[in-house]
């Protein structure tokens, strides 16, 4: 809370001192980290094709601020001012956008009613809606308007744009999910991490990415069960959401087996262990790459479940937590039988030991993963297209 109120106190000066009054500005504005992640790959084609214009991005969310204010791909990095008429009113005068796009869930209402009033296009894009929402409810007429704003919508499936046009929104189209373009690309990069493959030493590679404590309260015990297992020798790398000293602690005090960790991996003989604890930031995309199988966590609390398509996009077989209802992505590669849920530890030994020791059934799992991302790809160009067109005239 005190990130998220002191971050906002200097978001007008940021923006006088690196936004001139005859800079050409896009600005993007997502919730957090993971909405930005699916701005990245629109942001990276424009840069590209509009090289006059400067990038403005706005967080809502100190978790994604924190993290990208200093090596974002952006020219200007800020939060969002809360939603008031003047806070509104002062932050589009000094970005004075020449298009707005916000991204999945974002909307809100003075904002976007300023950026129509000022005639500035302002589009969603890889937005996502369901019939819970107070959009769609006899009781929401104030945040519907707030909708009607948007020039033009790009949705991740067409239930969304089933919904938009249940209240007479016909402006959108369905474009799927920029984060496919995003992770797709990944596969290209540099993934090589030596000193996961010197902890690995050639062993089946098991990735519980994102965990929080209740993803470990199912998961511990089957790590733990490969103490007394010798037929399949099988290493794990836990990479928690939450690396305080504190948390670490409690999770290797925990674990039974050989455990090292990322901080002191320099003084330790890595292969002679059997668990690996990512406590840092920045490498579970290319910790994904040297998976036989992944968890990824936030889906047996209520914190969210975290981004299932980085290791998708490596061929990697997933298993989540039950609570993955709001994650169209999971419900559509569970159906395709790439991905598995669990719900306690009986389930979690159950797949996890048919994926480890059912190799054609572990490669099976991956290949429809990989072949998921691939077939979902598209969103950026559909969404930069219409951007490129509504921009033409100002440069």
């Amino acid at each position: 809370m005190k990130l998220f109120v002191t971050g906002r106190q200097h978001v007008f000066d940021t923006l006088e001192e690196k936004i001139a009054a005859n800079d050409h500005i896009i600005w993007f504005h997502v919730a957090s980290l993971g909405e930005y992640e699916q701005a990245v790959p629109i942001i990276n084609a424009l840069k590209k094709n509009h090289p006059i214009h400067k990038i403005l991005v706005s967080f809502f969310s100190p978790s994604g601020y924190e993290v990208k204010k200093n090596n974002s791909i952006a020219d200007v990095v800020v939060y969002l001012p809360l939603d008031s008429i003047k806070n509104a009113k002062q932050f589009i005068k000094l970005a004075h956008p020449d298009i707005a796009v916000f991204i999945k869930y974002e909307i809100w209402p003075n904002y976007l009613r300023l950026l129509k009033k000022e005639a500035i296009p302002t589009i969603l894009a890889s937005g996502l809606f369901r019939s819970s929402q107070i959009y769609f409810k006899p009781y929401g007429g104030f945040m519907k308007k707030a909708l009607c704003s948007f020039d033009y919508y790009f949705v991740q499936d067409n239930a969304s744009k089933t919904l938009l046009q249940s209240i007479g929104i016909d402006q959108v189209s369905v474009s799927g999910d920029t984060r496919f373009d995003r992770v797709s690309h990944q596969i290209e990069m540099n993934n090589t991490l030596a000193f996961i493959e010197e902890f690995l030493d050639e062993h089946l590679c098991v990735v519980c990415g994102s965990t929080w404590p209740e993803d470990d309260a199912i998961l511990i015990n089957y790590v733990n069960s490969f103490k007394e297992k010798k037929a399949k020798p099988v290493k794990f790398i836990i990479a928690p959401h939450e690396i305080k000293p504190e948390k670490i602690k409690k999770l290797r005090e925990k674990l039974k087996l050989p455990t090292v960790s990322y901080s002191n991996k320099d003084a330790s003989n890595l292969k002679d262990h059997q668990v690996f604890i990512i406590d840092t930031i920045g490498l579970l995309t290319k910790i994904y790459s040297y998976a036989n199988i992944a968890y990824v966590g936030g889906a047996m609390g209520t914190s969210g479940l975290h981004n299932i398509l980085e290791p998708a996009t490596f061929g990697v077989p997933i298993v989540i937590g039950c609570n993955y209802e709001k994650f169209p992505e999971a419900n559509r590669l569970r159906q395709l039988a790439g991905l598995y849920s669990v719900k306690n530890e009986d389930d979690v030994a159950s797949i996890f030991n048919k994926l480890i020791y059912d190799d054609s059934f572990r490669e099976t799992t991956g290949l429809i993963a990989e072949h998921f991302i691939n077939s979902n790809t598209g969103a950026t160009k559909i969404t930069v297209d219409y951007i490129n067109n509504t921009l033409r005239p100002s440069i």
